[in-house]
């Protein structure tokens, strides 16, 4: 790995996680509204005063536009384009259209939050790949087990809010069998990146395991009566995407020392 190749990636990762802020910065100016009404919220900027809608727009546009630009200039504009693609997806898509619309808002709009391997996979690469979609697989499979564990335990939130989540259009126990059913696909997926040559059997191991742990905990989730086991679940969903990537990220370094030796 070069020193450019290191400098194009720092840039790149700074780049996509202003896009992401900015992203986030438009959503909190549009919710605004229900944000006051929910406890989980409430405390943002804008709700408490602390920050004026007008001023957390124009922060979202501006920052949006810059990132767009960094990443284009620096690395190709097939990675900018999808950066510009996945904060309009998040801010406009999600947020906008489906949010309020839809007890399917988190599954389709999860691809906003999908899309940043993708791009930062382009930025290095100039293309997108096998490779990369696996990436957005995993975390598009992955977000809506992990959010609506969380919405089961917000549910008066969003009831307050009339925001048309999962558990309160269709039920506790409804949410809970799609959380299974979707930690069910999740957990051979995320082996996958092992099955077509991406990592080695060392990260093939640990992704099963981890997956194992997923569905298990899905699974106690759906046998509880109650919400006991919907947070623990959640933050397991936290360290299990975290601990994936990294574990990939660590592969691929221990590779490539193995083969320069």
């Amino acid at each position: 790995m070069t020193i450019s190749t290191i400098l194009l990636g720092a840039i790149s990762l700074f780049a996509i996680a202003a896009g992401a802020g900015a992203s986030g910065a438009i959503n909190q100016w549009y919710d605004r509204d229900i944000d006051a009404v929910m406890k989980r919220t409430m405390d943002r900027p804008i709700p408490s005063g602390r920050v004026q809608s007008e001023e957390a727009l124009a922060l979202g546009l501006v920052i949006s536009v810059l990132s767009v630009l960094l990443l284009s200039l620096s690395s190709n504009l097939l990675a900018g384009g999808l950066l510009a693609f996945t904060i309009f997806f998040y801010a406009v898509i999600y947020s906008i259209w489906l949010k309020r619309r839809t007890p399917q808002n988190i599954v389709i709009g999860g691809a906003a939050g999908a899309l940043p391997p993708m791009v930062g996979w382009a930025a290095i690469t100039g293309t997108v790949s096998v490779e990369s979609l696996l990436l957005f697989a995993i975390i598009f499979v992955w977000t809506p087990p992990h959010f609506w564990a969380l919405a089961l335990v917000k549910n008066d939130d969003y009831q307050a809010a009339n925001v048309p989540m999962l558990p309160v259009v269709a039920g506790e126990r409804e949410t809970k069998n799609q959380i299974l059913i979707y930690s069910l696909v999740l957990a051979p997926l995320g082996v996958l990146p092992y099955i077509i040559g991406m990592s080695s059997v060392a990260y093939g191991g640990l992704s099963a395991v981890l997956g194992a742990v997923f569905v298990l905990k899905a699974w106690q989730l759906k046998q509880d009566d109650g919400l006991a086991r919907a947070m623990p679940l959640f933050t397991f969903s936290l360290y299990y995407l975290t601990i994936l990537f990294f574990a990939l990220i660590a592969d691929k370094f221990v590779l490539e020392l193995i083969h320069a030796a």
